[in-house]
């Protein structure tokens, strides 16, 4: 029989644990707040901004001590929405500036000449990854100038043996960020590619995104795989999709979790189980 003195530990216990759920749900709702607010938070540069290169300072690397268990989505939209269409064409073919970002590329490189590039047509790229196969179609039409970015860092073996550093599973908000062979998210290819997104561009299930720095024509090699929500300001070029496959396996890796060693500032953290592209190849 339940004596006073246990009624009351029991209580206590189920005191704390309405606590420890209420400070969760109260980090959350800050989380999402900061996601749906960062369109008109223009003063501050790097940290702030959702999808940047991490450049330094307390939030380049994981913290210490990260959560203790892992933080995963609680539920994942199913339905991929449809690759946004320019507005206006592109003139074809076009040309591309690719440069030198004054940084040491994080694995040997050369950006492409930037000439004839083509704006129509895709691009057939598979990201072999440790957890499986995600394949991706580029897009030239959408953004000829990242694709030949991508396509050409492809070519050059620059994506083989990298990490996926960065996971997000907040409602509003579900990545995995790719492309950066120091795995700190401080890494890129030592040039940077121009801005490709326009007015009234839109994320979600299924889309192929740039990170960028916050700063004008600031991207690089890093790369964001949008496979729930994405509810963000049209800052991030989109150059192309994910197939249904490649959705399954990043579902996967985004079920296990990740360590909330990036919360909260830029957000999410590491992925609990280790994501890393084996190869990265164009079909063809």
């Amino acid at each position: 029989m339940a004596t006073n003195q246990m009624r009351r530990e029991a209580a206590k216990r189920k005191l704390e644990r309405q606590q420890e759920r209420r400070v969760q749900q109260e980090r959350r709702r800050k989380r999402v707040a900061a996601i749906t607010s960062v369109a008109v938070v223009v003063v501050v540069v790097v940290g702030i901004v959702l999808f940047t290169t991490l450049s330094g300072g307390e939030d380049a690397t994981p913290a210490a001590d990260p959560a203790p268990t892992a933080v995963t989505p609680a539920e994942i939209p199913t339905e991929a929405v449809a690759l946004p269409v320019r507005p206006e064409p592109l003139p074809n073919p076009t040309t591309c500036a690719f440069p030198a970002d004054g940084s040491e590329a994080a694995k040997p490189v050369q950006p492409p000449a930037g000439t004839d590039v083509p704006s129509s047509g895709t691009v057939a790229v598979t990201l072999q990854t440790s957890a499986g196969a995600v394949p991706l179609t580029l897009d030239r039409a959408l953004a000829p100038c990242t694709v030949d970015s991508f396509v050409s860092l492809t070519q050059q073996g620059y994506f083989d043996q990298t990490p996926c550093h960065r996971l997000t599973t907040d409602p509003g908000l579900q990545v995995l960020q790719c492309g950066d062979p120091t795995g700190t998210g401080q890494g890129g290819p030592g040039y940077t590619v121009p801005d490709e997104f326009f007015d009234g561009l839109t994320y979600g299930r299924g889309i192929l995104a740039m990170a960028n720095t916050g700063q004008p024509n600031s991207g690089g090699s890093q790369f964001f795989m949008v496979y729930g929500d994405g509810e963000l300001p049209p800052q991030y070029t989109a150059f192309g999709s994910i197939d249904p496959a490649g959705l399954e396996v990043v579902d996967t890796i985004a079920r296990a979790g990740h360590d909330g060693s990036l919360d909260p500032s830029p957000g999410g953290g590491a992925p609990v189980e280790p994501v890393v592209i084996e190869t990265a190849t164009i079909a063809g």
